[in-house]
């Protein structure tokens, strides 16, 4: 039999080579990027300038119909769910990490107005294992906007908090809501009525499968200093002397965890209960006779920054919905140019040794 061997092509010649580089450069130089990237990428290197670049020249242009189908999500990278390996610094667990300050509007029950729409500021967290990289963030977000339709209540919280958990396969988790909350109240004589609006945020933290509810105020208040009170009043008496006492606009974060098996705290519950402790709360609609009646008011309630952590907390105490508290009072000086400050808290919860630095400074009411 006789074998017939292919044909053999023979290698190209170095001039040949050089001849098919020109014609690709010129080529080349005639292209959009989108046709060079078509080709092959790495052409963009063959032009000058280009030979230093590490990147090849890629399509600028937008295509509004592409689709990723399965298929093309599968390769899609996910370096924060990305195996230990990844991990950098020191390989340990981390006991909150997730998102803060994601809006939308949210449906309140409240004890007097039926449901409310507030907007709402939310954070949401779960504890991290030593041996994991990261979470997905975005889940939390889509497991909360899954009940952001609902009326809150600390139950639907529960389920937001068990969706998300389960998504990101997490021992522990949080979630904290934040809002401003509007209540009708009367003014001191005139019978007028106004809005004062307060700073509220609902918490639920899971740790080690045990779960607790949380609420926490600002409330903001006036204060007549006490001394400057009695020294006014001195001046008054011995010299004739027009003297007023100095008084001032004060803020009291008051943070109380909701007792298990209570029945329900509300928001209007927790305002009262500050209101009866430090009744000189700022007002919302004044005429002549409301400001007479509230200089009447402060006169007759004067307190120190301490006097009102122990008036706020005599109350909490006496009412059986409310577990652990803290108290974090700040009384903004019109006589100093510093604050005066008290902090008071009942039970573990609470209590800590060192302080956010920034803490009192959160405390300045914005009107």
């Amino acid at each position: 039999m006789n074998h017939i061997p292919s044909k053999v092509l023979a290698a190209p010649e170095l001039d040949d080579a050089k001849a098919a580089l020109e014609t690709l450069r010129d080529w080349a130089r005639g292209a959009t990027p989108e046709e060079v990237a078509a080709l092959d990428p790495a052409i963009s290197r063959l032009l000058p300038g280009g030979e230093v670049s590490n990147y090849p020249a890629l399509s600028r242009t937008y295509d509004p119909d592409f689709e990723a189908d399965a298929d093309y999500k599968a390769t899609l990278p996910d370096l924060q769910n990305g195996p230990a390996s990844l991990i950098q610094g020191e390989r340990q667990d981390i006991q909150h990490v997730g998102i803060s300050n994601f809006r939308l509007p949210l449906r309140y029950r409240t004890r007097d107005n039926g449901d409310l729409q507030l907007e709402t500021s939310v954070t949401g967290t779960v504890s991290l294992e030593a041996e994991k990289k990261g979470i997905n963030m975005s889940r939390i977000m889509r497991s909360f906007y899954a009940h952001a339709e609902k009326t809150f209540s600390f139950e639907v919280i529960e389920a937001a908090l068990d969706d998300y958990k389960t998504d990101l396969e997490s021992l522990d988790a949080r979630i904290e809501m934040s809002f401003s909350f509007p209540m009708k109240v009367k003014s001191l004589r005139s019978g007028l009525e106004g809005y004062q609006y307060y700073n509220i945020a609902l918490e639920l933290v899971e740790t080690k499968g045990v779960r607790r509810h949380f609420m926490h105020l600002d409330y903001v208040y006036s204060s007549t200093c006490p001394c400057s009170l009695e020294l006014s009043e001195h001046a008054r008496q011995t010299r004739g002397q027009l003297a007023t006492p100095h008084s001032q606009r004060s803020v009291a974060r008051v943070s109380v965890e909701v007792a298990p098996g209570q029945c329900c705290l509300w928001f209007e519950d927790l305002i009262e209960l500050c209101r009866a402790a430090v009744p000189t709360e700022t007002q919302v609609m004044v005429k002549r006779e409301d400001e007479q009646a509230f200089a009447e008011l402060n006169a007759a309630n004067p307190i120190f920054v301490e006097d009102a952590a122990r008036l706020f907390t005599e109350q909490l105490k006496a009412d059986d919905r409310i577990g652990d508290f803290r108290v974090v009072a700040s009384h903004q000086e019109s006589l100093h140019s510093h604050d005066a400050v008290s902090i008071l808290t009942e039970g573990e919860t609470f209590r800590a040794q060192s302080l956010d630095p920034r803490l009192f400074s959160t405390l300045i009411h914005q009107g």
